[in-house]
């Protein structure tokens, strides 16, 4: 299944954590508008990329997190399914999923 395609209803892996992923991309987000702002005001470029330098590290944190919450629920289930129904394809797709997320991850 691609991200275009019709993904099921929650609740996913990451619900628990929600609030939490929340805050963090928030937090990311003030920190892009300041970039922003850096640039606007013609700030050091050194101190703005020490600061893309940061924000790039909170968005790899979240994405790291939703990543091991999609391992732990949505995988495990899959898993779980698939010994129930004797259909292997139902885990090889969500293991095929995570391994292109993570490929996606090394390549940014």
């Amino acid at each position: 299944m691609t991200s275009t395609e019709e993904q099921p209803a929650g609740p996913y892996g990451y619900s628990g954590a929600k609030q939490a992923y929340l805050r963090r991309l928030k937090r990311a987000e003030g920190q892009v508008r300041g970039i922003a702002r850096m640039v606007e005001e013609d700030k050091y470029c050194i101190d703005i990329l020490t600061q893309m330098a940061a924000v790039n590290k909170a968005l790899h944190a979240v994405s790291i997190g939703l990543l091991e919450d999609h391992i732990a629920h949505c995988v495990v289930n899959a898993a779980n399914e698939s010994t129930e129904t004797g259909n292997p394809e139902i885990v090889s797709e969500k293991v095929s999923e995570a391994t292109a997320a993570i490929s996606r991850l090394l390549r940014s």
